[in-house]
């Protein structure tokens, strides 16, 4: 049912200190999952990294692709091989990677958000040095010496270099996770590693990553709305946060520490979901703090 005239200017009155307080500040989203392929969910999302613009909020967008690059290396005939949910990336698979990333998908976003009246402007992690990175090898849990396992050229990040996004003010940077080794090498690395430390190079004010998850979930499945990061650490000894929400809660961590406010787990497949969470009092995903906020 269409809300009344008078349930809109309520909506709008509800989001009016959300505005106030996030004014001039930056966001960092995590662009991912089932919010990339959807058609609806893809446009919505570009009209609210557009809306959050025009009010003064200064998003910054960082992509994953990890289906779309499987889809393409399936139609070039090349096996993919998982290793702990990392894609093992050989020479070929790189390039691959690249196209993909920095080159469909990226320009896609930045057409979508510009088609609504947003000035984005891609970016690979390679521009400027955005993103020095340093060849990731795997260890298995409790796994301390030997030579662990070989991912190829899969990276993790060594060092933001921001001074690009902050020569891009007036633009929403859109940005493709390859970093960049010493000698040029290119590295294919997590999207959500990524955003988090760049949302700590720009000390932003939240970094929100996109899921096909409702969010942090406690032992019976109920949504936990917010943590603390003790609490978080705590769930994980506990074995309540397991599987693949363990790297996305460590990013999140990770950020705290680097100095963002406020991070957030969000389920990209509710409509307007990053407005939810930003402009709503309960949001509708997981927020995790530091432990003195």
């Amino acid at each position: 049912m269409e809300p009344t005239p008078l349930q809109k200017a309520e909506i709008l009155m509800e989001a009016m200190p959300y505005i106030k307080a996030f004014r001039g500040k930056r966001i960092v989203i995590k662009y991912g999952g089932h919010a990339m392929v959807d058609p609806k969910l893809k446009d919505l999302f570009a009209q609210n990294v557009v809306l959050l613009n025009l009010i003064g909020i200064r998003p910054v967008i960082v992509h994953g692709g990890g289906p779309q690059i499987g889809q393409v290396l399936k139609k070039l005939g090349v096996e993919s091989s998982f290793v702990e949910g990392m894609r093992v990336t050989d020479g070929e698979t790189m390039e691959v990677v690249e196209m993909v990333l920095g080159g469909k998908i990226n320009a896609e976003i930045v057409s979508l958000i510009n088609r609504h009246g947003g000035r984005a402007v891609g970016l690979s992690g390679k521009d400027d040095r955005l993103i020095e990175a340093e060849k990731m090898t795997l260890r298995r849990p409790g796994e301390t010496d030997g030579e662990g396992i070989d991912l190829g050229l899969v990276g993790r990040v060594r060092k933001v270099n921001p001074q690009v996004l902050q020569a891009l003010e007036d633009y929403i940077p859109v940005i493709a996770p390859v970093g960049v080794g010493e000698g040029g090498q290119s590295y294919n690395i997590n999207a959500d590693l990524v955003a988090g430390r760049v949302a700590g190079a720009l000390a932003a004010e939240k970094l929100i990553l996109l899921t096909d998850v409702t969010g942090v979930l406690d032992g019976e499945g109920r949504l936990l709305s917010s943590l603390t990061a003790v609490q978080v650490e705590r769930l994980i000894e506990e074995g309540t946060v397991a599987g693949g929400m363990i790297p996305k809660v460590r990013c999140c961590l990770e950020a705290l520490a680097g100095g963002v406010a406020k991070t957030h787990i969000v389920d990209g497949r509710q409509s307007h979901a990053v407005l939810l969470e930003v402009f709503t009092k309960t949001g509708i995903g997981t927020e995790i703090v530091g432990a003195d906020r």
